[in-house]
């Protein structure tokens, strides 16, 4: 695995300092609101984990899972493989997921949540990398802004790899070229 790691971009270290100084904020924005977080699936579930350990309010959470992605690219076309089990009717809700990338996929659920009348739809990102936006969406919350480069470990993969490295990793071109 470390051998297809071109560089590392982000460190263990500075993943949790970020991670922990969001949950903060979090907490201080959504004091005395019991927020439900909702992970978009699967590359979430790391950074999430990491978040709600930081989260010192009343909260839920639940899991969408989604799909988008052929290969390296977004295909465009979001498909929802696992809906909420929770009804989010005047909750405030927090959309987390693991790299903000065209948007498409963030957009189209902030849109398809929206109808169910939540209090509030605001994004948590581990990652926001404004270079390949599409969709007009920004993160609320995010640890890092990231360049145009392809991204894996902490949660992200290619082709279900990499997830479980501690850091984040720019992936050598060779390998899903």
């Amino acid at each position: 695995m470390e051998q297809d790691i071109q560089e590392v971009l982000i460190s263990e270290e500075e993943i949790e300092r970020h991670v922990a100084e969001i949950g903060r904020q979090i907490s201080r924005d959504y004091a005395d609101k019991n927020p439900i977080f909702v992970g978009v699936l699967k590359g979430c579930f790391i950074f999430m984990a990491d978040l709600m350990r930081h989260v010192t309010v009343n909260c839920t959470m639940d899991f969408m899972s989604v799909s988008s992605y052929r290969g390296t690219t977004s295909t465009g076309a979001v498909k929802i493989n696992k809906d909420l089990n929770e009804d989010i009717e005047g909750r405030h809700l927090i959309l987390v997921e693991d790299i903000l990338d065209s948007g498409v996929t963030l957009n189209y659920l902030k849109n398809y949540l929206s109808v169910r009348r939540p209090a509030s739809i605001r994004v948590a990102t581990l990652m926001d990398k404004p270079a390949r936006r599409k969709a007009d969406i920004y993160a609320d919350y995010s640890c890092f802004e990231v360049p145009d480069a392809f991204v894996v470990g902490y949660g992200l993969d290619y082709n279900e790899n990499y997830r479980n490295l501690p850091y984040i990793g720019i992936l050598k071109p060779e390998v899903y070229e």
